[in-house]
């Protein structure tokens, strides 16, 4: 596991954490789905970078 795949899956899981208190403190659904968009590409990108994949 490399730094920047593990920075990358930290982000991405403390960008989901965001969505679920933005979604308890009843934000626009606009600015939840761009944060879980974010997520989504920060997870994706932290797993397709992992040496496993090889």
């Amino acid at each position: 596991m490399t730094g920047l795949s593990t920075l990358l899956i930290v982000v991405g899981l403390f960008l989901v954490g965001g969505i679920v208190s933005f979604v308890k403190q009843q934000m626009p659904k606009s600015l939840i789905v761009l944060l879980s968009l974010g997520a989504a590409l920060c997870l994706v990108a932290g797993v397709m970078r992992l040496e496993v994949w090889n």
